[in-house]
């Protein structure tokens, strides 16, 4: 038996809408996805240290509050620090295209934005994690 993709769809911040990330988490769960949803209000570090304690593939990071440029940042380098090389961190929500790239260009995965299909991300984490996993 194949083992299912476990991934992480975190609220980091004071961003207290998470419509669409119970909305991508259900997807994902409908997908055959085991899914960790973290509630609101969450520190990066407490994200991390879920996925580290839930031995995530994905760490999926909802974002509508302007401070991706900080969050996937500090995120991506405690993943960094704890050996999480294989996870992939990805995400969505109100973020500019430039901001996007920017993160990407950092090591961030690929970026979602509002009217983003959930075949497309469903996709994107499929072919992620099977060139990827170890």
């Amino acid at each position: 038996m194949e083992k299912k993709i476990r991934v992480l769809v975190g609220k980091a911040g004071l961003d207290g809408h998470d419509r669409g990330a119970k909305v991508i988490a259900s997807a994902l769960r409908d997908a055959g996805f085991e899914v960790i949803y973290s509630g609101l209000h969450q520190t990066p570090e407490m994200i991390v240290e879920a996925a580290l304690q839930e031995d995530v593939d994905v760490i999926g990071l909802s974002i509508l509050s302007g401070a991706h440029m900080t969050l996937f940042p500090k995120i991506k380098k405690l993943m960094e620090e704890k050996g999480m090389n294989d996870v992939l961190l990805t995400g969505g929500g109100i973020i500019p295209p430039d901001d996007a790239k920017a993160l990407e260009e950092q090591g961030t995965g690929k970026l979602f934005g509002p009217g983003s299909e959930s075949g497309e991300i469903i996709a994107y984490i499929k072919d992620w994690v099977a060139k990827n996993r170890s």
